[in-house]
């Protein structure tokens, strides 16, 4: 029998001033090289997604949780892949551009 699992993308936009705040800095006078696309990934490395942007987490029961499992870089986003357990995310139903903007058709 196939057991359903939670999966969750986010798409977050860089570039923007979202993405541009210090989220990932705890000791905000230490100075870092990192650029505003690499703060906001360390960020989302370190958990503090749920806290960014609490109004897109789904409320799962206590025994479940969703974890990061990839962070994909596009040219102008990066993309959160979440989820109970890892696994491939169906190409049709993904919000990721990359994965489905090749099937559109021209007209």
């Amino acid at each position: 029998m196939k057991t359903e699992s939670t999966h969750q993308e986010i798409l977050l936009v860089t570039g923007t001033s979202f993405s541009s705040r210090e989220w990932s800095q705890k000791d905000r006078d230490c100075k870092n090289n990192f650029s505003d696309r690499e703060q906001l990934e360390e960020a989302c490395y370190n958990g503090l997604l749920e806290e960014m942007l609490p109004e897109i987490f789904i409320k799962m029961p206590a025994e479940k949780k969703l974890y990061l499992w990839d962070i994909k870089q596009g040219n102008s986003f990066i993309e959160l892949e979440l989820g109970e357990i890892p696994g491939e995310t169906d190409k049709l139903a993904s919000i990721d551009p990359y994965s489905f903007l090749h099937l559109q058709k021209l007209s």
